[in-house]
């Protein structure tokens, strides 16, 4: 679940993203403030728009919005105010995280990508890589399903010429950082970072 809010560019409005996945027809449900956006052949709810969200709680940021227990709380009130019936599922585990590159091998398909096990602590994710740097034995920054890059885009489980890639490895350019070098390649980090941790910039 991935949470928005820009009240220039857009309104008073707070963009619920449920679900990624793109459908073919959509059917909406207005209660009040909250419009329920649906999977016209599944019913099973795609996204929540919650208008004059201020009302509810003010978001000093624009974009992305961080996610937190109390946060997610104030979201799940605006819905059972409005007689909303839907229960938020949210998952406020890290999603940019140290990892560990375990193994990499020649993708069949493609030159120059690379299909890589990445040991992020509790589990092991496969994920495919264009990076020319990127090898064995590195700690990197791994982008989580679900996890919002500064661009807006928000990553996906995927498959990538015939290979499924869950995750993607980070550069400093694409994470925004100050003084990201223009040279194409991962962000390979100090041996001593935590394997799992939440990466801070």
């Amino acid at each position: 679940m991935n949470i928005f809010y820009n009240e220039v560019g857009v309104g008073d409005v707070l963009l619920v993203q449920v679900t990624p996945e793109k459908v073919e027809k959509v059917v909406t449900e207005t209660k009040g403030d909250v419009t329920l956006v649906r999977d016209a052949k599944t019913n099973e709810v795609l996204a929540i728009n919650i208008f004059n969200f201020s009302k509810y709680e003010k978001i000093e940021t624009t974009g992305n919005v961080e996610l937190t227990e109390a946060f997610v709380e104030k979201v799940q009130q605006a819905l059972h105010t409005n007689g909303a019936d839907y229960q938020l599922e949210v998952d406020l585990s890290p999603k940019f995280v140290v990892g560990y590159v375990e193994s990499l091998e020649q993708h069949p398909n493609a030159d120059k990508l690379k299909v890589c096990q990445v040991n992020v602590g509790e589990t092991t994710l496969q994920i495919v890589c264009g990076a020319p740097n990127v090898d064995a034995g590195q700690k990197v920054v791994v982008a989580k399903v679900g996890a919002v890059m500064p661009s807006g885009m928000v990553i996906k489980d995927a498959e990538l010429r015939g290979i499924a890639s869950s995750g993607m490895l980070c550069s400093a350019k694409e994470l925004a950082l100050p003084n990201a070098p223009e040279v194409k390649g991962i962000l390979v980090l100090d041996e001593n970072a935590e394997i799992g941790t939440a990466f801070e910039s």
